[in-house]
């Protein structure tokens, strides 16, 4: 498979200039005509910019989290078509509809301690994760609710009580489970900054392949042996899932819901 062409940005912006963070990529398929159209089903009642990047947060939200094997990362238009993904897919389709309805958008990385996923496998060390960010009321606007849909975070947050967990299963338990659409919301409950699960800020960017070629990434993960991790763990993943869903659901098991 051939690599994508870089990202097509401004070459007179900024890092942090918005006008940065609008153009399209091979994974922010932002011509993408299906794509467009379920922006425009989205927002066209919207009377604010912040009206239409809740609507399109809650849509992207209420995609079902779940981990799948993947032979390589999924453009937004593949994540709208399956309906389900981890929090990679789920970013990509998130910073696609926010950049097609001109709203900038990017993705700040953070490497998160292993223990963030406890309860769902503890064969690794460290996890990076995807928090995105919006230009919203001058400023940028950062939140990770979108990962997790409602019945997920409703589970996983019981799950750590009953154990009497702090973190796991990719939360905190006095996490936000939410986003306002104003101020900044983390499912571990604190800023980047003062989060003890964060081992790192490893930057902004377009979207999850310009993250794993950089040289950031490659400084902390070899990306073939990451990948592979990954997809090895995925199966014993979803497994924890799966039974996590199924137990609050009362032992049957929450249907999928349908995003199209």
């Amino acid at each position: 498979m051939p690599e994508p062409a870089a990202p097509h940005a401004s070459p007179t912006a900024e890092p942090d200039d918005p006008a940065r963070w609008l153009g399209t990529t091979p994974l922010l398929d932002l011509q993408d005509p299906r794509l467009r159209l379920r922006v425009r089903s989205l927002t066209q009642l919207c009377k604010s910019t912040r009206d239409k990047a809740l609507s399109l947060y809650g849509f992207v939200k209420r995609i079902p989290f779940s981990k799948p094997v993947k032979l390589r990362l999924n453009s937004a238009r593949e994540v709208l078509d399956l309906g389900r993904g981890d929090a990679v897919d789920k970013v990509v389709l998130l910073i696609a509809l926010l950049r097609i309805a001109r709203i900038p958008a990017r993705i700040r990385y953070v490497e998160l301690r292993g223990d963030i996923l406890r309860g769902l496998t503890t064969n690794v060390a460290s996890a990076a994760r995807p928090v995105a960010e919006a230009w919203l009321h001058g400023r940028w606007v950062r939140n990770d609710t979108y990962i997790f849909d409602a019945g997920y975070m409703a589970a996983a947050r019981q799950r750590l009580k009953d154990q009497d967990w702090q973190w796991g299963y990719g939360i905190g338990r006095d996490g936000h489970a939410i986003w306002n659409g104003v101020d900044d919301a983390f499912v571990g409950g604190r800023p980047t900054e003062s989060d003890p699960m964060v081992l790192a800020d490893l930057g902004v960017f377009n979207d999850p392949f310009e993250f794993v070629t950089s040289d950031v990434y490659r400084k902390h993960h070899a990306r073939l042996a990451r990948a592979l991790q990954w997809n090895l763990l995925a199966p014993m993943i979803e497994r924890s899932i799966r039974e996590l869903r199924e137990e609050t659901a009362g032992g049957v098991p929450a249907p999928q819901r349908k995003t199209s």
